[in-house]
């Protein structure tokens, strides 16, 4: 749809089609005739018909009007007929008197204002629609007539008598000089039935959704009558035209003054027409706005009531036509036998538990990585009850977005990776649903997915965080079940760290003790973990370093994991792997929140801010647990202070060869606790409202709050 025009830039231009030629006495004339009985026919298939024979009478290569024969010819002729078949004598009464009108006024050399009022007094009973298509109707019949006896001239008995009558062979036989003049009358008749077209657009506009009184249709509307006045005056020359042509023979065709007229009135017909769309423009975006309105309260009024299934539902998402499968099943993608087959229709949803998993087509490589391996793992044994559901990709794409051969194999390079459902196309997606999904959902570019059971009810508005801490395990993935294993859980290795290595949990298995460290520095790295080595050695204790770099991890922790591998520091995780630690532990932020946990009411929260602070610092970290799945065997430390209490470390160690390691070094640092601290809460992104405040972990005060946006290329 064209963008809306700005009304004041236009209002010059307004002026100059509508006012400045036009003589304002005459035009109060033709508002005096318009007297409208309330009669109505279908004025579309008429018009279709007159274009119909605009388009067949004129000779191959002479002049083309409207849309090529072979278009035409697929029009049924009950579709042309249809609509008026009713008031078929009255039409052709009318139609008759009209031409009759041009004929009479023409021969004797009238005024064309004249002409034109008479038309329009003859038709005062009509809309203004009508008006024009009757008028038009006038002309080809005048038009189809003379090009019938052109077209059978030459193998036609019939044509031949007629045309000697009228004194047409010697035109016949000029039909190269008679070019220029049938092109100015082609140029006039395509304009006039394009502004003809645009006045029954403007009849044709809903009126649920755009009023007569609306302020966009009395600004189009108020130029209608002129519009139509100028098309009826341009119908009243070219009928003018081709009654000259007949009987005036040779002398007629040497004159070459009507043909400029016709160019010019072409001309200011076009500019009406440019006009009319303009403004046709602005009735279609206060139409599209207003369906866009409608659209959005019914799909809140879905979400709101109770269904038999979750079909209704899905439909209202995902625009179907009966004769469209709106789906692009990916578990089918790999088919060589014809694309067809890889489409599906909504039904393959019916009353199953679906994932609608929301992003735009800025898809992160890791996230999807994530996804694939949980959903593959459900798809491995697909009988079991956490393995029933169904994964539908909805790619959101504003409108507004230019969709582009570039955007086409970015989406279809996403959708190829997908082996769940997929929409088969963006704009499957009304706007509607996009402004739902952003607004009662709160997508806001970070992935998410929201969970419909088989009726269609939303029981979770944003899973993404139980499937990444809990995986397959969180199905029904429900906020009920949610609650549920929150309440199972307590503050343990196996919570924050066993599903991101296979070793951690031969680790726990073992019972050897587990040091996950992360930062950027490299030289803290090589002397905490030189230090480390040192201390279990001394201690006697096995341990286990497991280096899990920062969120977001780019060049630098990347160079660090060579360095660290290289130089055997620890065990390193890929950076899909870091990635997805951090994400879990924002993961586990999220799911609180979302039950109104803080650090004030919840344990796990507390460790879980601690931990996201740790990120948000510059310097390097560590945790040391047992991996017995008891809180107080496991120790969380800040770079500087973890150096000093390993240096010091000969000062405790008879407490922990008494009370074991981890608990001896938490009364170490205890002891070392100072007041003072600078912590940083840093979240790539937030599902939903940013919390007014939060709370520092280390001693419970409101935090300062700022939005900090980060581009770190390294």
């Amino acid at each position: 749809m064209a963008a809306v025009p700005n009304r004041v830039s236009n209002t010059k231009k307004e002026r100059v089609v509508f006012c400045s030629s036009d003589d304002n006495a005459k035009m109060n004339q033709i508002q005096s005739t318009h007297a409208p009985d309330g009669r109505e026919f279908s004025v579309k298939p008429l018009l279709h018909l007159v274009e119909d024979i605009f388009q067949r009478a004129a000779p191959s290569g002479l002049v083309t009007i409207g849309a090529p024969h072979a278009q035409l010819d697929l029009l049924d002729d009950k579709a042309l007929r249809s609509g008026f078949d009713e008031m078929q004598d009255v039409l052709s009464y009318t139609i008759n008197k009209i031409s009759c009108e041009i004929s009479c006024k023409s021969s004797g050399g009238g005024d064309p204002h004249a002409t034109t009022l008479a038309i329009f007094q003859l038709l005062s009973s009509y809309s203004w629609d009508a008006k024009v298509v009757l008028s038009l109707s006038a002309l080809a019949v005048n038009y189809g007539e003379f090009w019938l006896v052109a077209q059978l001239y030459h193998t036609n008995a019939l044509a031949q008598a007629v045309a000697l009558l009228k004194q047409l062979p010697d035109m016949f036989e000029r039909a190269d000089a008679l070019k220029p003049k049938f092109e100015a009358i082609n140029n006039i008749i395509r304009a006039t039935l394009d502004v003809a077209k645009c006045v029954v657009e403007f009849k044709e506009l809903p009126s649920q959704y755009i009023t007569a009184d609306a302020p966009e249709m009395l600004t189009a509307t108020a130029h209608i009558p002129t519009a139509v006045y100028w098309a009826i005056r341009s119908i009243v020359a070219c009928a003018s035209q081709i009654i000259g042509l007949t009987g005036l023979g040779h002398e007629y065709i040497a004159s070459t003054a009507e043909a400029w007229e016709l160019s010019s009135l072409a001309h200011k017909v076009r500019s009406i027409h440019e006009h009319l769309v303009t403004q046709l423009s602005v009735c279609y975006h206060h139409i599209d706005e207003k369906r866009h309105i409608e659209a959005y309260q019914t799909l809140i009024h879905q979400f709101e009531t109770v269904h038999i299934d979750n079909i209704k539902i899905l439909r209202t998402l995902i625009y179907a036509n009966d004769d469209q499968l709106p789906l692009f099943n990916g578990a089918d993608q790999n088919r060589v036998d014809g694309a067809k087959l890889k489409r599906a229709s909504l039904d393959v949803l019916r009353r199953k538990n679906v994932l609608l998993y929301i992003s735009d087509l800025e898809l992160p490589h890791e996230e999807l990585e994530m996804l694939l391996q949980i959903y593959t793992e459900a798809r491995q044994h697909p009988k079991r009850t956490e393995s029933q559901f169904e994964i539908v990709w909805l790619p959101v794409v504003h409108p507004s977005t230019p969709w582009n051969e570039v955007k086409q194999k970015q989406f279809e390079s996403l959708r190829s990776m997908m082996p769940w459902y997929s929409v088969f196309h963006p704009s499957l997606l009304d706007r509607a649903v996009i402004r739902y999904i952003k607004e009662v959902w709160h997508f806001n570019r970070k992935p998410m997915l929201v969970v419909l059971d088989h009726q269609g009810k939303v029981v979770n508005s944003n899973a993404i965080h139980m499937m990444w801490i809990w995986g397959i395990t969180a199905f029904p993935f429900t906020s009920i079940r949610e609650e549920a294993l929150w309440r199972e859980e307590t503050w343990r290795i196996e919570l924050l760290a066993d599903t991101i290595d296979p070793k951690i949990p031969a680790w726990i298995q073992g019972g050897k003790y587990i040091c996950l460290y992360g930062g950027e520095d490299i030289s803290w790295i090589r002397q905490f973990t030189l230090m480390a080595n040192g201390v279990a050695q001394a201690a006697n204790i096995q341990l286990e370093m497991l280096y899990v770099g920062k969120s977001n991890p780019r060049e630098k922790v990347k160079r660090n994991n060579s360095i660290i591998e290289a130089e055997k520091l620890s065990h390193t995780l890929d950076l899909t792997m870091i990635w997805f630690f951090w994400v879990r532990l924002e993961s586990m932020w999220h799911s609180k929140m979302q039950h109104n946990r803080t650090v004030e009411n919840d344990s796990i929260m507390q460790e879980i801010v601690t931990m996201l602070s740790f990120d948000g610092s510059e310097h390097g970290w560590a945790l040391i647990s047992r991996g017995s799945g008891d809180q107080d065997q496991m120790a969380k430390i800040k770079g500087a202070d973890i150096l000093e209490t390993f240096e010091d470390f000969q000062s405790w160690k008879h407490n922990a060869d008494e009370r074991g390691f981890v608990t001896a070094l938490n009364d170490n640092l205890h002891g070392r606790h100072s007041q003072h601290h600078c912590n940083r809460l840093i979240l790539s992104g937030t599902i939903g409202s940013i919390p007014e405040m939060m709370l520092c972990a280390d001693c419970n005060r409101p935090m300062e709050k700022f939005i900090m946006y980060r581009c770190c290329n390294d």
